[in-house]
């Protein structure tokens, strides 16, 4: 995939959760309905295997057989970009390998899960070494404080400069981060800014971001699209009214605003639209009984942009 400017990669994507069998095993007919929902939504591309996809818990057959059922499904309606974090480059390219061999387009890297040298040298090695040597063009996924390691602002900066990363997912939640991205991509306008800040997303559009990727875009890309709409549109308050009724929506099928119920929230509403049979994981997440009475709520609510097409 060659991307020759943001428009091409621009909107909201999904950074989509992976669907599971009762016995855990990848639910391919679950895969082809996550597909067509996400093409009639209107989404420019899905994120698999990452934060949301459980990409770091799960084995690497399941990995393998989730990108391939999803390309196969996708190809030529959405784009696929598939997370390849690992410890080392080695080994990061090696997973690069196996997602281009099963049809996946952009290779994503978040930063690595376990360093022991977290010099801003070595850290810059590893992706460097990493995107130069990847057959596919990189995404970065910037997690800022929020990961085990911190990508220094420096290494961060280096690596959105380099030619083969087309792509930022931006869940830093860090202003500081933001004015980067940005003064990188006056250089380079052939990179494409997504912020994954779900809950926030109204000043990384006015200030320029390029779209969305959001763990919610399955049940929220309606919502996320409106946003970006209005904010194109200079109507900033609505907005904001929309970005707050995307919130409590979140809220409602996350389990309130500690997230108690997360993933397991998120795949029972989907069962519930008839996207996913189970809402099983790895992550272990509660369904609670207030949480299952707020996601029956939201399907009535927010029935207009759960089915927007109806």
């Amino acid at each position: 995939m060659k991307a020759s400017k943001p428009s091409d990669l621009a909107g909201v994507w999904s950074a989509s959760p992976t669907p599971f069998t009762d016995k855990m095993k990848v639910d391919k007919a679950s895969i082809r309905r996550m597909v067509e929902h996400h093409v009639k939504l209107g989404v420019k591309g899905l994120f698999l295997a990452g934060t949301c996809g459980e990409g770091p818990a799960m084995k690497d057959d399941q990995r393998r057989e989730l990108i391939e059922t999803t390309a196969r499904w996708a190809k030529g309606k959405l784009a696929i970009a598939v997370q390849v974090t690992d410890n080392s480059a080695a080994r990061m390219l090696e997973n690069i390998r196996m997602v281009k061999d099963c049809g996946g387009e952009i290779a994503v890297i978040a930063p690595p899960y376990f360093v022991s040298n977290r010099t801003p040298q070595h850290i810059a090695e590893i992706y460097l070494d990493t995107i130069r040597n990847s057959p596919l063009p990189v995404g970065i996924y910037d997690r800022g404080q929020y990961s085990p390691v911190l990508v220094p602002d420096e290494v961060i900066k280096t690596v959105y400069s380099e030619p083969r990363v087309i792509l930022a997912k931006d869940s830093s939640a860090d202003e500081k981060r933001r004015k980067l991205a940005l003064a990188v991509r006056k250089k380079r306008q052939d990179l494409t800014l997504l912020s994954g800040w779900e809950f926030n997303c109204v000043p990384y559009i006015r200030d320029g971001y390029d779209g969305l990727l959001l763990g919610g875009g399955i049940f929220n890309g309606r919502l996320a699209q409106m946003i970006i709409e209005a904010v194109h549109a200079g109507e900033i308050d609505q907005a904001d009214r929309l970005q707050l009724r995307m919130n409590k929506m979140m809220w409602d099928v996350y389990g309130g605003k500690d997230i108690r119920c997360w993933l397991s929230g998120q795949k029972k509403l989907l069962v519930e639209m008839g996207v996913f049979s189970t809402w099983k994981s790895y992550c272990n997440y509660p369904l609670t009984e207030a949480c299952q009475k707020k996601i029956k709520q939201v399907m009535k609510r927010e029935a207009d942009v759960l089915f927007p097409w109806r």
